[in-house]
């Protein structure tokens, strides 16, 4: 696959940072002109990987999340969201429907949101080191012309 565009930033984990992130994604992605429904579904997952980051992997702490997006041919859209953070001991585990670490409010739907919004969702970690959640979306491809 040929990349057409990349767009790389990076913020710190504060909550307020998630709409941003989310928003930065969105306006990058619009020169592929996805539907309103693909641009809502690559932002909710967005919104969860930030999320996870803030909420799990710096707790009671604030660090870095990289976000990486990458436009390639066929209307593909590549997103990683990596975290130094405290990492994911059981990755498989985490991933499951209702599964949560904290508790309270959390409902562990976070990796099954972006499981249902993207067409392929790939978590690395390593505990003490972090974590990268790349998330794949191929957009519906539009001929572009005289209306």
């Amino acid at each position: 696959m040929k990349n057409i565009n990349k767009f790389t930033m990076t913020v710190e984990s504060y909550s307020s940072n998630e709409y941003f992130a989310r928003a930065a994604v969105a306006a990058f992605i619009t020169q592929l002109d996805p539907t309103l429904e693909e641009l809502s579904d690559i932002k909710t997952a967005v919104s969860e990987a930030v999320t996870n980051c803030i909420v799990h992997a710096y707790k009671e702490k604030i660090g870095k999340i990289y976000i990486s997006v990458e436009l390639l041919d066929g209307g593909i859209v590549k997103i990683k969201i990596r975290d130094k953070g405290c990492g994911i001991e059981n990755v498989e585990q985490a991933m499951q429907p209702l599964f949560t670490t904290v508790g309270g409010e959390r409902a562990g739907l976070g990796f099954a949101v972006m499981e249902s919004f993207s067409d392929l969702v790939k978590v690395k970690s390593s505990v003490g080191k972090g974590t990268t959640v790349t998330l794949t979306k191929r957009l519906e491809l539009r001929v572009k012309g005289n209306a």
